[in-house]
């Protein structure tokens, strides 16, 4: 074997005969296994050194390759063995080595050397070359070694599988190691432990058994405690659970784990996270049914209905009995079916109708709290059920729908303003106002101009009704709708008069109030005011309750409207409500065909 000079320049050619690499150093105790390190090469009987040792020596997890001594005594880098031939160069700046030597262990020995130059590519393609020459455990284990180092544990876990298949008569310990790393690394820690059990019979003190037996315990312990937790509803605690164990993956996550992941954040409502997290799923598990539905059932949940049903075929294709896609595709498709009927009836003004159909479509969605609690088409489907009942002047329990739906979709924009009309609805105007404004939030400067609009017109509306009702309802005194007509308010005021008239017993504070109504509801101008919640003189403002009358005293508005007030022809004869009748001649109160002009 050539020796090199000691004052000799080093080169930068990739001729590792000329020039090895630097040693690389020894790390003691990782924190993580080491990288498996390939089986030393066979003895050669031109060889002038003795093979490389193995590298699973408890001492130290990295291989020991041989070394060459300097002249000054000090130990240089490793050096190819002399009967090993050197790959093509062009093959190799190629990436794809052609070496001289067709014997399997001439070409595993020079595959040892590239994978101690951490040239992976190089030795697996070497490794790969033996392989096809003679299918021996050794060269397969060399291989998945290779394949560690660059983290393709599953490429890696089938060889080591193969390697442990053709030892069945000489079972090594380190193929086993090997093999428990990869299950490991790839989140199978049942598969890990039972690998790591049988390199320790071999090898009780194997340095990478062990290590690996703790990390492996470390993961089922989470694992565990992820299922207990889920099974106990504690989901914060499932997803803890969970990234700890994903934590201490080396290599890709089982696609359990992921759709795990996705069912734990459906549960806690983190509609972003799973819409994210499966999508992330999907992206790198294309294929796999269970990833397919799930994202459906995130769809679904989201109320992309046609999205959602599209990827729950696909799952079908790949497994025509998906035990989740299946049942699932066909209550979407019900869902979607009953729903529409429910809009068709509302359309036509069927409200009752419109009302069941959609009671039968929240039955369909459920409320599963594993499913997020109905999710975003729950919300959607009880804000639609609000808006009928409120049609159907159900106020309460239109309400009742309203604050589940926005307590499942908080920034709902319909279920938050639906809510403030049914609060006016409901005199409830404090709670109109701040819902009307909490919906103009939810809306955004980026909504439909229309919509914007349209809910500053509500918005002022909603502020002049709790305005009024700090002072007085005259709809309310007189018992008529805000959307009276002027005869429905004249007639309301002969009804309420005669009802509160003193001299027949009633309420005079009461009969002040409602001739004031009637003064300003039946003045257009007035009652356009009034409506806005604008102040005039008087009644707007509290104080005189009379004030709309221009404060004239009980004595003047009877007098007044005994000689041809408000009433007409007055109530008849008799003139004062000190003397006489009120109402005139006779026992029916309405003396000479006067009185009021029903």
């Amino acid at each position: 074997m050539a020796k090199k000079k000691g004052g000799q320049k080093k080169s930068s050619t990739t001729n590792p005969q000329r020039n090895p690499p630097p040693k690389p150093p020894m790390d003691a105790d990782p924190p993580a296994p080491p990288a498996a390190s390939p089986d030393p090469p066979a003895a050669s009987p031109s060889a002038s050194k003795p093979p490389a040792t193995s590298d699973d020596a408890p001492a130290s997890p990295t291989i020991k390759m041989e070394t060459s001594t300097s002249s000054n005594g000090g130990s240089s880098s490793p050096e190819r063995p002399a009967d090993v031939p050197l790959a093509n160069p062009q093959s190799r700046e190629n990436g794809n080595p052609e070496p001289s030597a067709s014997d399997p262990e001439a070409l595993k020995e020079q595959g040892n050397f590239y994978f101690k130059e951490k040239e992976y590519d190089i030795a697996v393609e070497l490794y790969s070359q033996a392989i096809a020459q003679r299918p021996d455990p050794t060269y397969y284990s060399n291989r998945a070694a290779a394949y560690i180092a660059q983290k393709k544990f599953k490429v890696a876990r089938d060889d080591c599988q193969i390697a442990v298949s053709l030892q069945s008569e000489a079972p090594s310990a380190k193929t086993f190691a090997r093999l428990a790393r990869c299950h490991l690394a790839l989140g199978d820690a049942a598969g890990a432990l039972v690998a790591v059990d049988q390199a320790l019979k071999l090898d009780p003190g194997n340095a990478q058994g062990l290590q690996t037996r703790a990390q492996a315990e470390h993961i089922k312990t989470h694992l565990e405690r992820c299922q207990q937790s889920r099974q106990q509803g504690d989901w914060g605690q499932a997803r803890w659970a969970l990234e700890k164990a994903m934590q201490a993956c080396e290599g890709d996550y089982p696609v359990e784990w992921r759709v795990w992941k996705v069912e734990i954040d459906l549960a806690k409502k983190n509609w972003d996270d799973a819409t994210s997290s499966a999508a992330t799923a999907l992206r790198l598990e294309p294929n796999s049914p269970d990833v397919l539905a799930i994202r459906g059932l995130v769809l679904f949940l989201t109320n992309q209905i046609s999205s959602s049903m599209e990827h729950l075929k696909t799952a079908l294709r790949l497994d025509q009995e998906h035990d989740r896609a299946r049942p699932l595709l066909r209550r979407v498709r019900e869902v979607e079916k009953t729903k529409e009927e429910g809009n068709t009836f509302f359309k036509a003004g069927q409200f009752e109708a419109a009302a069941e159909k959609y009671t039968a479509t929240l039955d369909l969605i459920g409320k599963n709290e594993e499913e997020g609690s109905g999710g975003h088409i729950r919300s959607i489907l009880l804000s639609n059920r609000a808006t009928t009942l409120h049609k159907m002047k159900k106020y309460r329990e239109a309400l009742s729908d309203t604050e589940e739906a926005i307590e499942l979709m908080p920034t709902s924009f319909k279920a938050i303003r639906t809510q403030a009309r049914l609060r006016m609805a409901l005199e409830e105007y404090e709670e109109a106002v701040r819902d009307f404004n909490l919906a103009k939030e939810a809306l955004g400067e980026d909504g439909p101009s229309a919509d914007r609009k349209a809910l500053d017109d509500e918005i002022k509306k909603a502020e002049a009704a709790l305005k009024r009702s700090k002072t007085k309802d005259y709809y309310k005194i007189l018992g008529v709708s805000r959307e009276a007509t002027e005869i429905e308010i004249k007639k309301a005021y002969r009804k309420e008069s005669l009802i509160h008239h003193p001299d027949k017993g009633g309420d005079e504070e009461k009969f002040k109030l409602v001739v004031e109504a009637h003064s300003v509801l039946s003045d257009p101008q007035r009652r356009v005011r009034y409506d806005r919640g604008e102040d005039e003189d008087g009644g707007m403002t509290g104080g005189d309750p009379f004030g709309g009358m221009g404060g004239m005293d009980i004595n003047d508005i009877l007098a007044a409207m005994h000689g041809g007030g408000h009433f007409g022809g007055g109530f008849g004869g008799g003139g004062s409500r000190r003397g006489g009748n009120p109402f005139g001649a006779g026992s029916s109160g309405f003396g000479g065909g006067r009185g009021f002009p029903f």
